[in-house]
């Protein structure tokens, strides 16, 4: 038998209709299957995460079929609560499949603290630029005699005294104790 009268066969035709119905079946079963099992079109709406806490957004996400994910704390935000949410993704209102993780960024309990530096026998125009740079805040400024103007003697926080090397919160307001130029007098 020749190839042309082979492929011109009913017996092969019949066998091509057959592979083309079995493969259109397959694919049919196989697309419905996906839609199934991918949940098709199913979508779950995002809730606005933010300034709520832990709790508060296991209930909603569990009422919603989505889990989270805790990314990291980030700056302190005094806007915000301690422990609560500051951030999200996806945003909120986004449509999302079911079971979808949530990533949240959370407010820490409070600013981070840094390390004093090293002020005393500075100038307060040293000084200042050096405490806002890192993060504090100049308080009160009291002076004191000592020939020293401007010169920084001595350092307090919440009427404490501190030192180089100290631990404070960021934002802190530092308050200075300066020499007022005067040459102190000895009784």
């Amino acid at each position: 038998m020749s190839l042309i009268k082979f492929l011109t066969s009913k017996t092969f035709l019949k066998q091509i209709v057959l592979a083309f119905v079995v493969l259109f079946v397959l694919t049919f079963i196989m697309l419905k299957w996906l839609k199934i099992t991918t949940n098709h079109g199913e979508f779950e709406t995002v809730p606005d995460l933010k300034g709520k806490s832990i709790e508060v957004v296991q209930m909603e996400l569990k009422e919603n079929n989505l889990s989270m994910e805790i990314l990291d704390s980030s700056n302190y935000n005094p806007d915000y609560p301690k422990f609560s949410v500051i951030e999200q993704d996806p945003i909120p209102g986004e449509k999302v499949k079911q079971n979808r993780k949530i990533y949240l960024t959370l407010n820490p309990s409070g600013y981070r603290k840094i390390l004093v530096p090293d002020l005393k026998e500075r100038t307060f125009r040293q000084a200042k630029p050096t405490l806002e740079a890192l993060g504090f805040e100049v308080g009160k400024l009291t002076y004191i005699d000592n020939i020293a103007k401007d010169r920084v003697l001595d350092m307090s926080f919440k009427g404490e005294k501190i030192q180089s090397g100290d631990m404070l919160p960021k934002t802190s307001k530092i308050d200075l104790v300066l020499g007022n130029g005067t040459r102190p007098t000895s009784e």
